[in-house]
């Protein structure tokens, strides 16, 4: 594992992870936003956005703040979630994961938000100011 100190900038926005029937199409609303994330399986239609678009009707869990770590990750880099989701499980701390091209985005309950920035601190990481995207 990574013993790299990372940076994580706390985007703005309440995000939700909504969870769609698995042949319903794309909602409009599914990508707007500062992080739009949508993902097919057999079984779901997942998607991650911020809150206020998501229409109170669709089945999801809200609440959500976000934080993405400093990019672009090399393909090569290892370890990179783990030095994050570890200190954060070790905390009793749920995370939400979501990769890209560029880089990682860890999602944290709202109400956990500071224990968990409290805890990335001490592991050694530095978080960043509230960023709008």
């Amino acid at each position: 594992m990574t013993t790299k100190t990372l940076t994580l900038d706390l985007l703005a926005f309440s995000f939700a992870i909504a969870r769609l029937d698995p042949q319903a199409a794309i909602p409009a609303w599914a990508q707007a936003g500062a992080l739009a994330s949508v993902t097919r399986t057999p079984t779901e239609l997942s998607v991650v956005c911020q809150s206020e678009q998501v229409p109170d009707t669709v089945h999801a869990q809200r609440g959500y703040r976000c934080l993405r770590v400093l990019g672009p990750l090399e393909f090569s880099a290892i370890g990179v979630l783990a030095s994050l989701a570890a200190p954060l499980a070790g905390a009793g701390i749920s995370i939400f994961a979501l990769s890209t091209y560029d880089t990682d985005y860890l999602l944290l309950q709202e109400r956990e938000l500071d224990a968990a920035l409290a805890c990335l601190a001490q592991a050694g990481h530095q978080v960043r100011p509230v960023r709008e995207g």
